[in-house]
């Protein structure tokens, strides 16, 4: 039980570091392989925009029908590793507090 309980933490983790890491992916596939692309999400009508304007801006890509539009099958796996690994991560958590309420 002990080991389920800490695989079920240490997956929860992993899943959680990997939708950190995912649009970072995104953003440097965008940036190599559809530089126009990037362009729109990096600059605004004021010129250049900062690092948490991006970041935000990212955000809506990632949301947005843009990227499968693009019919990239690297930024798709990696848009799908953002969407559902959030997901994943949260069950993972509340599994193991599942058992540890259960099991004390």
């Amino acid at each position: 039980m002990l080991a389920i309980y800490l695989g079920l933490l240490f997956a929860g983790v992993a899943l959680f570091v990997l939708s950190y890491v995912a649009p970072f992916r995104v953003a440097t596939l965008m940036r190599l392989r559809y530089p126009q692309h990037w362009q729109v999400v990096t600059e605004s009508a004021k010129g250049r925009t900062g690092p948490l304007q991006t970041w935000m801006r990212m955000q809506y890509v990632l949301r947005s029908p843009a990227l499968p539009a693009l019919q990239d099958r690297d930024i798709d796996r990696w848009r799908g590793v953002w969407r559902y690994s959030q997901w994943l991560g949260w069950l993972c958590w509340l599994a193991a507090l599942a058992m540890r309420l259960r099991w004390g």
